[in-house]
């Protein structure tokens, strides 16, 4: 330490900062993000070991395949708009001075903190094998590699990829630019090993197959051959009786990453896998933090880039003196491999009997799912192909949610938990649900971001970081703008509404006030009760309540009737359908003066008011939602309508017997 204070007595100036983040990957930039919402025009500096400004890694394949151009790398990742942010690239951070509170660059100048912020990331595990310093073997983590990757790509006819994980596949998809031969070699069983089952490993492999890329699973690299370059690799294992060689140009070594400690390490803080934290990101340091893959957090370090957004976002809070904590985040994948969707959430190695385990397979669109309930609550769910409404399960997922066994014989026979998963719409999901996995973004930070003018897909973007990393959630930020905008009226809703209002007046009469007494003298030359006494009157208003209530059967039927669909449209035939219940409580008083009656009347004329009243609120919902936050519309909606049809199904053997019992007495 003697050594070190004579360095810093020898600088001239040092800069203080009250936040100095050492790392300019995606979760570093995060923090700086989500800490300026909190303090605007803190002093922050950022440091940086590579020479370009913070870029999209997500992206990289995109980039060496053509797909994108480098300048779109650094769109979501700008933090040159803060004044407040001093930004140093190509610059190593080499040495903490915890006791003085300071760093060191690679430049000998010194910096002072209040507060550190190590997003030191990772870097790619190389493994020991024999040639592995020939030439023309690379790795596959940042935008050096990419560069000399797209240089590559253009003289290389065959490429061996070491490593049949998501980063590998990304790399093979990318080599195959200019019709390179490409080889995948995966020392598991099936691809994506850490994310996925065997068989859902097997669609995956047959999807990538049909693209031209080889698989080669269960398989070991023993030694890559080569005089001073690479000219080929030997493989053995359980699919391979001997020893293969592979003979290639080029070798991409994607096998996995491990933290960065070495800084954490040579300053005295506490390390493992990662830079071990405690729930408020803080190391054995009260100054010093740790964000992102380079952290340990309850023996657990996160290959993923959403768990470090969820860290940043905690840490900045509880910087900004909130009562916050990080419990660990539940790990997702949601993402095209290969333009194939792949999702897997939870942990997916969990120990449950094959009664808990519940499997969706559709051979013919290569679709292939898989969920763990344990105690009858889901712990765990993955898939691969289409899966409409997957986000609905990885929140079903994070809340531990109860699974009802009606539920389970719908996943095993369509896929789906839910009735209604492939039809609802984004902005119908509970704020809390997930919209962006990489960032992190729910729909409730997305409504937020509208409702301060973010209302198009860049602007929610820009405002939230949603579809800023691998773009996959950009449909749903299109389908959520969509359902934002200003909902049409239903047609004649006017008149819709007032009709139904009256028909619900009518209702609540008709259970609420006295009935109409019988005259006290048959001599009357004319008395209302003749309607009730008079057995014509009784048949004629009995025998035009029944065509009446037939008639608006009909017409809910309609569009099972094309003669019927023909004339008018649907919001025609619902306003007829109004009317007619109108004209049906009229008829109703007409032939029971509101009397409700004994036994079987009484439960006829409680279903056919009680009817007519759900009716009257189904409708006035309708008319009136436009006006209405779009869920609860929709709920409301839902709960009358299924009312309605529920009472109608007792109505038509009350009726019946009914009749029958009044002709037959």
């Amino acid at each position: 330490m003697a050594a070190v204070a004579h360095l810093i007595d020898d600088t001239p100036e040092q800069q203080v900062f009250k936040y100095i983040v050492v790392g300019t990957g995606p979760v570093g930039v995060r923090f700086v993000q989500e800490i300026n919402k909190l303090q605007p025009g803190v002093s922050i500096a950022i440091f940086g070991d590579e020479p370009w400004a913070p870029y999209n890694r997500i992206q990289l394949s995109s980039l060496i395949s053509g797909e994108i151009r480098e300048a779109s790398l650094y769109d979501a990742q700008d933090i040159s708009r803060y004044s407040n942010v001093k930004a140093v690239y190509n610059n190593r951070i080499v040495e903490i001075d915890r006791k003085n509170k300071r760093v060191r660059d690679t430049g000998g100048n010194y910096y002072s903190y209040e507060y550190l912020i190590l997003a030191t990331g990772s870097k790619p595990c190389v493994p020991n094998i024999p040639g592995v310093n020939r030439k023309n073997v690379f790795t596959f983590r940042d935008l050096n590699d990419a560069q000399s990757l797209m240089s590559r790509s253009v003289r290389t006819r065959r490429t061996v990829i070491i490593g049949g994980g998501l980063l590998g596949l990304e790399a093979a998809r990318a080599m195959q630019r200019f019709n390179t031969e490409v080889h995948v070699i995966e020392h598991s069983n099936w691809l994506m090993f850490n994310q996925l089952d065997n068989r859902a490993g097997s669609y995956l492999k047959q999807h990538v197959e049909s693209l031209g890329i080889y698989v080669h699973s269960g398989c070991r690299v023993g030694r890559i051959t080569g005089d001073e370059k690479v000219k080929g690799v030997v493989i053995s294992g359980s699919v391979v009786a001997d020893e293969q060689l592979i003979e290639c140009d080029t070798v991409i070594i994607a096998v996995g990453i491990s933290a960065n400690v070495d800084l954490a390490k040579q300053s005295g803080l506490n390390y493992g896998k990662g830079i071990r934290v405690d729930d408020h990101l803080q190391t054995n340091d009260s100054s010093i933090f740790a964000i992102g893959e380079c952290v340990e957090h309850n023996k657990i370090t996160y290959g993923l880039i959403s768990p470090g957004f969820e860290q940043a976002a905690v840490l900045s809070h509880y910087l900004n003196k909130e009562d916050v904590n990080y419990k660990g985040s539940v790990t997702s994948t949601s993402l095209k491999v290969l333009d194939y969707p792949v999702f897997s959430i939870g942990d997916n190695s969990l120990t449950a009997r094959a009664r808990e385990t519940h499997i969706y397979q559709d051979h013919q669109r290569n679709i292939y799912r898989k969920i763990i309930v344990i105690n009858g609550r889901i712990r765990s769910a993955m898939g691969v192909g289409d899966w409409a409404g997957v986000q609905r399960f990885q929140q079903a997922v994070e809340d531990r949610r109860r699974v009802w066994p009606w539920q389970i014989r719908r996943f095993e026979h369509y896929g789906v938990l839910w009735s209604d998963a492939s039809s609802e719409n984004v902005i119908d999901w509970p704020a809390s649900s997930t919209v962006c996995n990489c960032t992190g973004v729910t729909r409730g930070e997305l409504g937020l971001a509208c409702k301060h003018g973010a209302c198009t897909v860049d602007g929610l973007a820009r405002a939230t970081g949603a579809s800023t990393v691998c773009g996959s959630c950009k449909p749903l930020l299109v389908e959520f703008v969509g359902g934002n905008a200003a909902p049409e009226p239903a047609r004649y809703f006017k008149s819709l509404l007032t009709v139904s209002i009256l028909l619900l007046i009518a209702c609540l009469f008709a259970f609420l006030a006295p009935s109409f007494d019988y005259s006290a003298s048959v001599t009357d030359n004319f008395s209302l009760d003749i309607l009730w006494r008079d057995s014509l009157f009784k048949q004629i208003s009995g025998f035009t309540l029944l065509g009446l209530s037939i008639f608006v059967s009909l017409i809910s039927f309609r569009k099972r009737i094309r003669r019927l669909n023909t004339l008018w449209d649907y919001s025609a035939w619902r306003f007829v359908h109004v009317i007619t219940a109108l004209l049906i409580i009229g008829a109703l008083f007409i032939h029971t003066g509101f009397r409700l009656g004994d036994n079987i009347n009484l439960y006829l004329m409680s279903v056919f008011t009680g009817l007519l009243l759900v009716g009257a609120l189904a409708a006035i919902a309708i008319g009136y939602e436009h006006n209405l936050p779009r869920r609860l519309a929709k709920q409301l909606r839902g709960y009358a309508v299924w009312s309605h049809i529920l009472l109608l199904w007792p109505l038509p053997p009350l009726l019946g017997f009914h009749i029958l019992k009044t002709y037959y007495f």
